[in-house]
């Protein structure tokens, strides 16, 4: 078994895995040179193309596991909300859903249908990776989704999701029902063709206190979850999420991720044994000399203390401005250093 699979179940392997969330990005040149003549979602739309970005962190970078390139909002498309994105500004939704009304007429479509490019892009980087390190599929979490759906693009206090949700139940369960299905489906569709590892991104749901994540998000990210192949390692990831971690290892997932605000060791143990863990490198550390990366990883690596079950990466996506020498740096730290033999006994978090 891959070491990165293994990590995921826990097992034992010779050196702590690595990857890196958003590591077909901006700072590699490669990708700026496609970008030049392809927009983002033309990029997304091309499967040929989307392979070749999905690829490149494989060969230039040296990490354990390649990550499908998409975006989680390329299955909103079919919901006809007016899904654009517009240089500098990320995405936009022209027609925000707000009301039990807006919920009412969203369409509800198989994405093998309204997304096939997706699935023909997992086809080719399985080609293309030819065994050497497993390919993670991935779909933005139910609620995270909605908060992009409800606030009409990015935001920083969510109060729109906030409303819906507080003053209309059953609107939001209907939406984030919906989208639970949706996403279901999405990374069903992504293992058939041969994604051999998931990760359900909820970027946002720190926005959340507990009481409201266990009650309003819960129940549908567990639903997603709980219905994927027992055989396929699921990770679930969310940012600002110090508070939440014991309610997201109750929702579900082989692997929580963590983000750089929390102590990797003091997380771990907190949400107990029989979970994997990811993380948990500030991304901003990256722009540090690489001897600070490289302090930087072994103190990480000391935290997890040899157990199985660390996948090593940053706590969110790379940095555009990021010098690819130093994540270059940082994987091979990361490879070198947990190298090292493990203690001879070791206690489980």
């Amino acid at each position: 078994m891959h070491p990165f699979l293994a990590a995921c179940r826990r097992t034992r392997t010779g050196y702590t895995p690595v990857w890196i969330m958003r590591q077909a990005g901006r700072y590699l040149a490669e990708y700026r040179a496609i970008r030049a003549r392809l927009s983002f979602l033309d990029l997304c739309r091309t499967p040929e193309a989307a392979a070749e970005v999905t690829l490149l962190p494989v060969d230039r970078l040296g990490v354990d596991a390649a990550i499908l390139f998409a975006d989680i909002l390329l299955v909103t498309e079919a919901l006809e909300v007016g899904l654009e994105f517009s240089k500098g500004d990320g995405p936009l939704i022209r027609r925000p859903v707000r009301t039990a009304s807006d919920v009412a007429r969203l369409p509800e479509r198989d994405p093998g249908e309204t997304v096939p490019f997706v699935f023909e892009t997992v086809r080719r980087v399985r080609q293309g990776l030819a065994g050497r390190v497993p390919l993670i599929g991935f779909a933005g979490a139910p609620f995270t989704v909605a908060s992009y759906l409800v606030e009409g693009g990015a935001s920083r206090d969510f109060l729109e999701t906030k409303r819906l949700m507080y003053r209309d139940r059953g609107a939001w369960d209907a939406l984030l029902g919906l989208l639970a299905r949706t996403t279901l489906r999405y990374l069903a569709l992504q293992i058939t063709a041969g994604a051999e590892a998931v990760q359900l991104f909820d970027s946002w749901v720190g926005a959340l206190p507990p009481d409201d994540y266990r009650t309003f998000v819960l129940p549908h990210t567990r639903a997603v979850i709980r219905a994927l192949p027992p055989e396929i390692p699921v990770i679930h990831f969310g940012t600002g999420t110090p508070g939440l971690l014991e309610a997201m290892r109750e929702a579900g997932g082989d692997v929580i991720g963590l983000d750089w605000r929390v102590d990797l060791g003091q997380a771990w143990a907190r949400l107990g044994p029989g979970v994997a863990v990811q993380g948990n490198l500030d991304p901003a550390a990256l722009l540090a000399p690489p001897a600070e990366i490289r302090r930087r990883v072994e103190r990480i690596l000391a935290r997890a203390a040899g157990r199985p079950g660390h996948v090593f990466n940053l706590g969110h996506g790379v940095l555009p401005d990021t010098p690819v020498d130093h994540v270059r740096a940082m994987v091979d730290a990361v490879h070198e250093l947990s190298a090292r033999p493990a203690p001879a006994a070791w206690e489980a978090p």
